[in-house]
């Protein structure tokens, strides 16, 4: 069984152009990404994933593999289905390039045991428990509503569910590790975005929407996405903290 990390990486983020390329503590983010992917002994290669060369050049100077995309993609999903149509595998763990904090043991939670045929159309996602408040009023923090079998129900960047009759739960947060065979990335490929995704700019909808099921997998992750530059100075006091110890 063939597994393949892939890191999206774009430069072009309206909200932190150059964001990949970021420095902490002397490496740029996606190296940091690349390092936790790298770990994990069941994952067969790692590539980077983007539409720049600026990216490209900087991973081959760390000698990561990148794959070059399209710049026209939308989404990260579209751009792993076009890095799925050239390098083969089974399974393919997406690991979100500002996630720098990731650690191994989350990348490897992914990983669907042998039960899993790499033929079907599989598609699972990772989830934690929200343990910051206030991350439940940061719309850059996707909240999840599951159904009894941990298939999602609904994603948003507002707190769900909402506690009227009751308050003993927890509220769950995304993390940008996911796993999907080539049929699933494919389905992500030739379906257009849809009304639900287009509102709450979730990507993750293009299952949902269509009636595809989308599992989640509770992992143990103190990962912190960076969204803004506020969340990367946040990184850098942390990694930097890590290494002084």
């Amino acid at each position: 069984m063939k597994i393949v990390a892939i890191i999206p990486a774009r430069y072009g983020s309206s909200r932190f152009p150059g964001k990949p390329l970021a420095d902490i503590c002397g490496k740029p983010m996606i190296w940091w990404v690349y390092e936790q992917a790298k770990k994990v002994k069941r994952i067969n290669e790692v590539y980077v994933a983007t539409d720049d060369k600026r990216i490209e050049s900087v991973c081959k100077g760390f000698g990561i593999k990148t794959i070059m995309t399209s710049v026209e993609h939308k989404t990260h999903l579209d751009r792993l289905y076009e890095a799925s149509t050239k390098v083969d595998a089974d399974f393919y763990i997406n690991v979100n390039g500002d996630e720098p904090l990731i650690e191994s043991s989350c990348i490897e939670d992914l990983i669907p045991d042998k039960s899993v045929d790499p033929n079907s159309s599989y598609a699972a996602n990772g989830m934690m428990v929200l343990s910051e408040p206030i991350d439940a009023f940061d719309t850059s923090k996707i909240k999840i509503a599951t159904d009894m079998n941990s298939y999602g129900l609904y994603l948003a960047r507002s707190p769900i569910p909402f506690p009227k009759g009751r308050s003993d739960y927890q509220l769950k947060k995304f993390v940008g590790v996911q796993c999907f065979t080539k049929k699933a990335l494919e389905f992500c490929g030739k379906t257009k975005r849809g009304f639900l995704e287009s509102i709450e700019d979730i990507d993750e909808f293009r299952f949902i929407e269509n009636g595809h099921k989308l599992l989640f997998v509770m992992t143990n992750a103190t990962t912190l996405s960076v969204d803004t530059k506020k969340d990367l100075e946040r990184v850098r006091e942390i990694i930097k903290g890590k290494n002084e110890s």
